[in-house]
């Protein structure tokens, strides 16, 4: 098994749109765990650590996330933390 550790980072018009809420939902659909949280510049900033079929699926996904969202932009970058035990979301930074 393959597994990835990868942060990404969303921009567009991903908060106040349940963003978080549909993240937390199709990563723990897909077995990935990690974390998602709203940034103070307007992005979401999300963890995911899972098998590297997951983790693509999830990245793709997350172009269109729930139906009021618009995503301008994701950026990827790996990522070495340590795997919680489930997905959370977390408070905005």
């Amino acid at each position: 098994m393959d597994r990835l550790s990868v942060k990404a980072r969303i921009h567009g018009r991903v908060q106040g749109v349940w963003y978080r809420r549909w993240v937390e939902r199709t990563a723990s659909g897909l077995g990935i765990n990690g974390w998602v949280r709203n940034r103070l510049d307007g992005s979401v900033e999300a963890l995911f650590i899972g098998e590297s079929s997951s983790i693509d699926e999830m990245i793709t996904a997350c172009h269109d996330g729930p139906p009021a969202a618009r995503v301008d932009a994701i950026d990827t970058f790996p990522d070495h933390s340590i795997s919680p035990a489930r997905f959370d979301v977390k408070p905005t930074v």
